[in-house]
C-alpha cells in the first residue's frame, strides 16, 4: 500500500510538472500576441521573438563559470524591425573588435550560457572564418536569425560570434542535441541562408560535452 501511495504521488507531482510547463508556454503565448498587437498599433513591424545582444570581453585563460557570467554584459534588447535597425547601426563592426571578445544574439529569456536550462540539452554548429570575411557571414546570419528564415526556428536558442587572434568564429546553439533531424536541418538552412562555400566545413558540439572538457570549440563530434 505503501508503495502504490508513493508510486500515485510520484505520477501527479510529473504531471504537475507538465502542467506547470504548458501554463508557464500558454502565458508566453499571450504575452507575446499582447505585445505583437501594441506594436502594430504603434504602426512598428513586430519581430517573432524578441532578441537580447550581450557582449563579452573575456581575459584569456582558464574558464570558470563564475568569471565567464561576470564578463557577460547586456548591451541592447529589440523586438521591431524598427528597433533591430536602430540598434545595429550603432553596433561596432567585427573588424574593430579586440580579441578575445563574443558578441550574443539570443532570444529573449535565454542566456548564452551552456547551464542556461534553455540550452543545457542541445549544442551548436560552428563555422570558422578568415577575419576579413567573418562581418559579411554574421551580418547575414544575424538577419536570418531575427527574420526567423532558418528551418525548425523554435528549436533555436541564439547565435554567436566569437573574434578570435587568428579566426573569427560563428556559432548557431539550439535546444536539443538528441533531435538529429533537427540538427542536420539546421545545418542545411544555414548552409543556404549563408550561401557557405562548400570548403567551409561545418562542426556540431553538444553543450554537455562543453561542460566536461570547458572549451567551446574543441573536440566537436559531428562535422557536415
Amino acid at each position: 500500500m505503501e508503495i502504490a501511495e508513493k508510486k500515485e504521488v510520484g505520477e501527479n507531482k510529473g504531471l504537475n510538472s507538465q502542467s506547470d510547463i504548458a501554463i508557464v508556454d500558454a502565458e508566453r503565448e499571450a504575452e507575446e500576441k499582447e505585445r505583437h498587437a501594441r506594436e502594430l498599433k504603434a504602426g512598428l513591424h513586430p519581430l517573432k521573438n524578441k532578441f537580447v545582444l550581450w557582449y563579452t570581453r573575456r581575459t584569456p585563460g582558464v574558464r570558470t563559470q563564475t568569471s565567464y557570467e561576470d564578463n557577460i554584459k547586456k548591451i541592447v534588447e529589440f523586438s521591431t524591425v524598427e528597433g533591430f535597425w536602430v540598434c545595429y547601426c550603432h553596433l561596432a563592426r567585427p573588424s574593430s573588435l579586440p580579441s578575445p571578445t563574443d558578441l550574443h544574439l539570443f532570444k529573449e529569456g535565454i542566456r548564452p550560457l551552456w547551464e542556461d536550462s534553455a540550452n543545457c540539452s542541445g549544442g551548436k554548429w560552428i563555422i570558422r572564418f578568415k577575419k576579413a570575411v567573418s562581418g559579411r557571414f554574421w551580418e547575414d546570419l544575424v538577419l536570418a536569425l531575427v527574420g526567423d528564415q532558418l528551418d525548425y526556428g523554435d528549436n533555436i536558442c541564439g547565435a554567436v560570434l566569437s573574434i578570435r587572434f587568428n579566426e573569427d568564429i560563428l556559432s548557431v546553439w539550439n535546444r536539443n542535441a538528441a533531435d538529429h533531424q533537427a540538427v542536420m536541418a539546421l545545418r542545411d538552412a544555414i548552409k543556404r541562408q549563408l550561401k557557405l562555400p562548400h570548403s567551409y566545413v561545418m562542426e556540431y558540439k553538444a553543450h554537455d560535452t562543453s561542460l566536461r572538457d570547458n572549451s567551446s570549440y574543441r573536440n566537436t563530434w559531428l562535422r557536415g
